[in-house]
């Protein structure tokens, strides 16, 4: 595997099966991370499911599909995420349905159910239903089928922004100043929905927290003996893993739905539900789905395009592109990996358009994004595997084809969903504060582009929820567009302060363009048009073996954006040669787990690297 003129160790000696030990333990401490990935990923895709659902005309099969729907969602959720780990940005992201799906989807929801009859191009939509248990046949049904049609139209825009390059030159233009309020906000703007369902057992959640943050800061260099094997020559995997703070999100899950459980079956009440909660859709939902449907698109009838469902995709596009773009700066900060590069930005974004694509056209009421939550997960262990994300990723394409398995997501309480957000999501608020330290904060400009574009991100969106009628242009569309956008707060900072910072002048060492990371981020780009050079690019372009298969053809105008140039591929090249012949390991086939320790730019280089197990 590394190369050289070394000679390949028989198969009966002690090396070659100590390395095989060893090979197997790296998978089953893989499949270990994925597990702990996708209890975070089901968390969050049973929040996404829990806000939504309630907003949509209630009907009676409501219950019923449930299941169904949590598994369209995994499935979807699986194959974006193999397209984002392949042939996007290489990242270990998962994807999950964000935030930024979950505000425009809950805007058109709403819209639909109090709508009238018809719109002003006689579309038929949701009539208005006064009574408290009234049902409108086909409403829910059709309702759904508007919010799949807003999924679709997200994933095109998503994908035309992936492949003109227009997310690239974003970033190109985001500073330490943008970065810092982007993320902060990003972590910020899930106290609400932490704080609500936290509230149905305060005890339970806070629980979970308490034992998240003792594996995680107090116990996280205990090293138990998990897997413990002695080191062999030619073998380069340790002998053993911070046992807690790898898996400091995962063991508190268990534990605590396991103390639920055993309270439940005890008949000790633990758990209070008030009448906001009990209108959830699965409170009290029985198992009634198949074990076995294979989803394919068009079986709940195609997703509806109207005006409404083109404006509400226009903003989900635009949100969930910020919230992707900061997603991919967050892991890459929290692995100390280099920058990511244009090229590898601009993939990612197309492969969370295609995902968005299926999702919409399986009759999901949400798409793909990079889960915040997920790569704060990965932050907080420590354990930066792209292996362990893929291993996450087939297992909720196994979940999505058994709606009677996802189904068993639903009995997962309510308190846990809260305790995994205020663990995940405040990685990401002290992520973007360190930011800070790049840019002169002492300023009175900074001071002020940073403070006025938070609060606002928090004052419009409460405004708009508590009187959305403020806003009246005279055509629904552009109403649901704006509302939708200003809901977000994501997009509201990521504006607010890429405008301010661009128009208020201010020297380079006060912007923070001048400080080590900005230098670091400037030494990427070269004169070529559609391509980077620079140490930060390695381990983010595409297999090598895709690399060979792809014509010249696809690096012309306008796929240039998605690969990189041509002299980065010649040093690319010409650095593995000479790795092969000093019989040192290729860039792509570290074996280290867990990130190490340490700073310099060569280390730095070489994150990217470690987060892909071996082949």
């Amino acid at each position: 595997m590394n190369g050289g003129h070394r000679g390949v160790p028989d198969v009966g000696s002690p090396v070659f099966a100590s390395c095989s030990l060893q090979k197997m333990c790296s998978w089953m401490l893989s499949c270990c991370l994925a597990l702990q990935h996708l209890a975070v990923q089901a968390s969050l895709l049973c929040i996404f499911h829990l806000l939504l659902l309630p907003t949509l005309p209630e009907e009676l099969p409501h219950a019923q599909a449930t299941g169904k729907l949590l598994a369209r969602s995994l499935f979807a959720c699986g194959i974006s995420t193999v397209l984002q780990t392949t042939l996007g940005s290489r990242l270990p992201l998962v994807q999950i349905p964000s935030f930024e799906y979950l505000v425009p989807a809950m805007v058109l929801s709403s819209h639909l159910s109090l709508g009238a009859s018809t719109d002003r191009n006689g579309t038929a939509v949701a009539s208005v239903c006064h009574a408290p248990h009234c049902t409108v046949t086909g409403s829910w049904a059709a309702s759904l089928r508007e919010v799949s049609g807003a999924v679709l139209v997200s994933g095109l825009v998503q994908l035309v922004l992936g492949v003109s390059g227009v997310c690239g030159w974003a970033v190109r233009h985001c500073g330490p100043m943008v970065l810092a309020p982007s993320l902060s906000i990003i972590g910020l703007s899930a106290y609400k929905e932490a704080a609500f369902f936290c509230s149905t057992s305060w005890g339970v959640a806070l629980l979970l927290m308490f034992l998240a943050v003792t594996t995680s800061q107090h116990l996280g260099s205990c090293r138990l003996p998990f897997c413990a094997l002695p080191q062999a020559r030619g073998c380069s995997t340790e002998p053993s893993v911070p046992t807690l703070r790898t898996f400091s999100i995962l063991l508190p899950f268990a534990g605590v739905c396991i103390i639920c459980a055993i309270l439940s079956h005890l008949h000790i009440p633990w758990e209070s539900l008030d009448l906001t909660m009990s209108r959830l859709s699965w409170a009290n939902s029985t198992f009634h789905a198949p074990w076995v449907s294979l989803p394919y698109a068009g079986e709940w009838r195609w997703p509806l395009l109207t005006p409404r469902t083109l404006a509400v995709g226009i903003a989900m596009a635009i949100g969930c592109s910020m919230n992707s773009v900061s997603c991919y700066v967050l892991c890459g900060r929290l692995l100390r990996a280099p920058m990511l590069p244009l090229h590898a930005c601009n993939r990612g974004l197309c492969m969370e358009g295609l995902g968005s694509i299926l999702a919409g056209l399986l009759g999901t009421p949400g798409g793909t994004a990079a889960s915040i939550a997920n790569a704060c997960t990965t932050g907080l262990t420590q354990a930066g595997s792209r292996l362990s994300v893929q291993v996450s990723a087939v297992a909720c394409v196994v979940l999505g084809m058994s709606p009677r398995l996802a189904e068993l997501l639903t009995r997962i309480p309510l308190a846990v969903h809260g305790g995994v957000l205020c663990v995940t999501y405040a990685v990401a608020v002290g992520t973007g504060i360190s930011y800070f330290q790049y840019a002169d904060i002492d300023s009175g400009r900074n001071i002020f582009i940073v403070g006025f574009a938070m609060f606002m991100a928090l004052l419009v969106p409460r405004w708009f929820s508590m009187a959305p009628a403020h806003l009246a242009t005279g055509w629904v569309p552009l109403d649901l567009l704006f509302l939708s956008l200003l809901m977000v707060p994501v997009f509201l900072t990521g504006f607010l302060s890429f405008f301010l910072e661009n128009t208020v002048s201010g020297t380079l060492e006060e912007r923070g363009l001048l400080s080590e990371l900005a230098l670091w981020k400037a030494g990427a780009s070269t004169s070529h048009p559609c391509g980077e050079k620079s140490e930060a690019n390695r381990g983010y372009g595409l297999p090598a073996g895709l690399r060979r298969l792809l014509p010249s053809s696809c690096k012309a105008f306008p796929c240039c954006f998605l690969c990189p140039g041509r002299e980065e591929m010649d040093e690319k090249e010409e650095e593995g040669s000479h790795a092969t012949e000093e019989g040192t390991t290729v860039p792509g086939e570290g074996t280290q787990l867990l990130p190490k320790r340490g700073s310099g730019e060569l280390q730095s280089v070489r994150r990217l690297s470690e987060m892909e197990m071996p082949a």
